[in-house]
């Protein structure tokens, strides 16, 4: 268990969620805050802290009307939703703030035509790095065209299977399981059953990298509400508690080039979780793995110790990913079905899982979950208990 005050999620909610939308940042902001303060039974007025990743938080809070502000935090070059969470979590356990609001916001993916312009960097130095000089790292990189993610996902799928056999009908397996989940997810956009010969014959976006592997570019907007255990038990809802987290950097944000392409910040952050807990990968009931490509789940089942490294494959294969097999994965449907959230659709499918709120998907006295967030460079994970 973390030191200081023990932290607990008592509100959860998401904005609108769509393919070009039309709402913009501030809109998708408040659409998800106040689902998630609707969710608490709290008001803005009780909110005091304020991270966010796709928004300025003291514009979120001046919007929001949120005074005083005792605590804030925003990056761009960062894990996404494991940085507002693990920030949120970080300042209500020290004090700085008794209850705050975590947010990640995105708009759908620039176009190709926008990105290859450059007109999508501005303003986002994650997106810049892809298209810029061909300096340093990029050097090699740049001049041969590789500078979209899904390039470097390809490199990381080929690498899993040529080191450890991994098949390419195993992330079909893990592909089809998730959409088994969407299913039974009336907020999930692709709900049709998927077969193996259906992902088998979808298109090669990175060999071996297909479509069904890849998050859905969606505009969302997503809002968890962290305060202390003691404030969380005078509040509507079952009481999820945090009982471990980890956020790890390894290096900068060149994905493409770490000495080793299947053992990246998910390891260490996996590391940090367990050794702040006395619980382990066996107590687990579910989990909700970053899925912005099909082998990044696979990762995380190898970092969080769910399987031995490399055995993601069979593990996978094996059922026991599925609703009814031993460990649960994305049971929303993940990011690949529900839409990129970037890692909120996670802790609030985890959220959900503990409250008994997943309706024909709720696992079956689900106590301990753990979500993630990212790969690579970066990553952050965190672990729930039902309290």
């Amino acid at each position: 268990m973390v030191t200081g005050n023990r932290v607990a999620i008592v509100g959860v909610g998401y904005s609108t969620v769509g393919r070009n939308t039309g709402l913009s940042p501030d809109e998708l902001m408040i659409q998800a805050t106040m689902a998630s303060l609707a969710d608490s039974g709290l008001t803005v007025r009780d909110i005091d802290g304020i991270t966010s990743v796709g928004t300025e938080p003291l514009n979120d809070a001046w919007m929001l009307g949120i005074e005083p502000l005792n605590w804030w935090a925003s990056g761009l070059m960062v894990p996404a939703f494991a940085y507002s969470a693990l920030s949120a979590i970080a300042a209500v356990a020290s004090g700085f703030c008794h209850t705050a609001l975590a947010l990640r916001m995105i708009q759908q993916q620039p176009s190709g035509a926008s990105m290859a312009a450059g007109t999508a960097a501005r303003g986002n130095p994650m997106v810049a790095s892809y298209f810029a000089a061909a300096a340093g790292d990029r050097q090699f990189l740049s001049p041969f065209g590789a500078g979209n993610p899904t390039q470097w996902a390809g490199l990381l799928t080929q690498r899993h299977m040529a080191e450890f056999g991994t098949t390419e009908e195993q992330f079909g397996h893990h592909v089809i399981a998730q959409r088994y989940h969407a299913s039974l997810n009336d907020d999930a956009i692709f709900r049709d059953p998927l077969t193996m010969d259906e992902y088998l014959a979808s298109r090669y976006v990175s060999k071996p990298l297909r479509i069904l592997d890849c998050d859905y570019p969606v505009d969302s907007g997503a809002a968890v509400i962290f305060t202390t255990e003691e404030r969380a038990r005078d509040l509507q809802k079952p009481v999820v508690l945090v009982e471990s987290y980890a956020l790890t950097a390894i290096r900068d944000l060149n994905f493409e080039i770490l000495e080793d392409m299947v053992r990246t910040a998910p390891a260490e952050s996996a590391r940090s979780l367990w050794s702040r807990t006395d619980l382990e990968p066996s107590d687990v009931d579910t989990a909700h793995l970053y899925d912005g490509f099909s082998v990044i789940t696979f990762q995380w089942l190898e970092a969080l110790g769910f399987c031995p490294p490399g055995g993601a494959g069979p593990f996978v294969e094996a059922g026991n990913t599925r609703l009814g097999g031993s460990l649960p994965v994305n049971t929303d449907g993940g990011a690949c079905n529900v839409g990129r959230r970037h890692g909120a659709n996670f802790c609030i499918e985890a959220t959900r899982q503990l409250r008994g709120e997943c309706g024909e998907r709720q696992v079956e006295g689900a106590d301990v979950s753990v979500w993630s967030t990212a790969v690579g460079p970066f990553a952050g994970a965190v672990l729930l208990t039902r309290g």
